[in-house]
């Protein structure tokens, strides 16, 4: 008698950024990072088998169920951990306005400013543009990035990604983003792709249509459980979900077992908040505060507080980028790992005239953080901004050719730039013609809105009391 095997079931729903197991080894790396001594619960957990934290993704190669509840044991003893660094990192808005000798005083704003519409049409269209640029490199390394541009005669970095001209045995070695890649190299752009570092923008808008600017963090939490679908959201933001779901309220949803609570997510949320704080970014950081504490912690909420303040003193029409960054260094804790990554970001673009140069001092010093961490990014943003001396095309080029979270940082460059060119035709035509005014999203009620559109309505938020 033979028998046949039967059919393999459905293969297994993985889900990523969340599993306890998978957490482990970024909690014992982000413990390294801040003083905390987890040598113990790092040797019972590899003696275990417990993987360390894979380089660029949130879970191993190798699902490992079995070790979910020493992970979660771990995961609470890594929490329990005394933090050295918390008198020069905290993450209260009272405690981080102590630390800062200069924070900004509050002021009125320019919301009636009536070039403050172009500016911000500019805004939408240089963050499309170069979260849009970066795309395709996102998670290559930087060595591959500059080979594949190279390979195309765009190097330095001038345009947008191409695969034409590139030999085919380089992009077999060099793959691009392949999601990304359908979308965001010059010979396939038809618009604007969905991405999170558009979302989100789209989400703080609705957050202040609903709220104004007294909202609350409950209130981002909310927002986010309405209109924000769950596999849309990763990293930090997807934990905080998850905490949510579980029942955990705010501002624990940032701390309960969540080792990205120091990477870029809350970054790349905050432009909105200084859009519509036009010249004022203490107002700018305070908002930026309430929203970032959902999903992060520490350094996670300084890179918020220092794009927000950054844009909002761009926005308010009275500063260069030198003046920007320096009030977004103003909110910024001076004895934090962030605010040092920025000052030398800033150093070494104004010492060094060769961008590759100041690229490779900057991966040398922060290579050891994860390549989507706050720190590293935050360096790189403002060496790039620094660099570009205020140019939109250079602003965008430097931060995605710097590596790390290319998207991220050519959005939020590209916004900057935007804002300090003034208006939308002074952006060249090569990066906003391919748009389209043509923006698609998951955010319900915004797919397929023109960034002229999203203008007039982050303004009427910038004008309202």
């Amino acid at each position: 008698m033979t028998t046949t095997a039967p059919a393999p079931g459905p293969a297994p729903v993985r889900l990523t950024w969340v599993q306890p197991e998978d957490l482990v080894g970024h909690e014992l790396r982000q413990a390294a990072e801040d003083g905390r001594d987890a040598r113990r619960i790092a040797a019972r957990w590899y003696a275990a088998g417990g993987p360390p934290a894979p380089p660029a993704a949130g879970a191993s190669s190798a699902a490992r169920p079995e070790l979910r509840a020493l992970a979660e044991e771990l995961l609470d003893a890594l929490a329990a951990l005394p933090r050295p660094r918390a008198d020069d990192e905290p993450t209260g808005l009272d405690a981080i306005v102590a630390a800062c000798p200069d924070w900004p005083a509050p002021a009125p704003g320019a919301g009636a400013d009536p070039a403050l519409r172009d500016r911000l049409h500019a805004a939408w269209l240089g963050r499309a543009a170069g979260c849009l640029l970066g795309k395709p490199v996102e998670k290559l390394p930087l060595a591959a990035i500059r080979a594949l541009a190279r390979a195309a005669g765009n190097w330095p970095l001038d345009d947008w990604f191409t695969a034409r001209g590139v030999p085919p045995e380089l992009l077999a070695a060099h793959p691009w983003n392949r999601r990304s890649a359908a979308t965001s190299l010059a010979e396939t752009i038809d618009g604007m792709p969905e991405d999170d570092d558009l979302n989100y923008p789209l989400l703080g808008l609705l957050l202040l249509r609903r709220h104004g600017r007294s909202f609350t963090t409950a209130d981002v939490a909310r927002l986010w459980l309405d209109e924000l679908p769950a596999g849309r959201a990763f990293t930090a933001e997807r934990i905080a979900y998850r905490n949510l779901l579980d029942g955990v309220e705010p501002p624990l949803t940032a701390v309960r077992r969540n080792p990205f609570r120091e990477w870029i997510g809350a970054q790349i949320r905050a432009d909105v908040h200084g859009w519509t704080r036009p010249g004022d970014p203490a107002g700018a950081a305070a908002q930026a505060h309430r929203d970032a504490v959902l999903s992060h912690t520490g350094n996670g909420v300084y890179g918020a507080l220092f794009v927000a303040a950054t844009v909002a003193a761009a926005a308010g029409g009275g500063a260069d980028v030198h003046g920007a960054l320096a009030a977004g260094l103003s909110v910024v804790p001076p004895r934090s790992r962030l605010a040092e990554a920025v000052r030398y970001g800033i150093a070494t673009a104004r010492a060094v005239p060769g961008l590759d140069t100041v690229v490779d001092r900057l991966h040398a010093r922060y290579g050891g953080y994860h390549w989507v961490h706050a720190v590293p990014n935050a360096a790189l943003l403002a060496a790039a901004l620094t660099h570009a001396d205020g140019d939109f095309t250079r602003s965008i080029c430097a931060a995605v050719s710097g590596g790390w979270d290319t998207d991220s940082n050519g959005a939020t460059a590209g916004s900057v730039a935007g804002l300090l060119a003034g208006h939308p035709d002074r952006l060249p035509d090569r990066w906003t013609s391919p748009l389209k005014n043509r923006l698609a999203t998951s955010v319900p009620s915004f797919d397929g809105t023109g960034f002229d559109a999203l203008a007039d309505l982050t303004r009427l938020e910038a004008v309202r009391p």
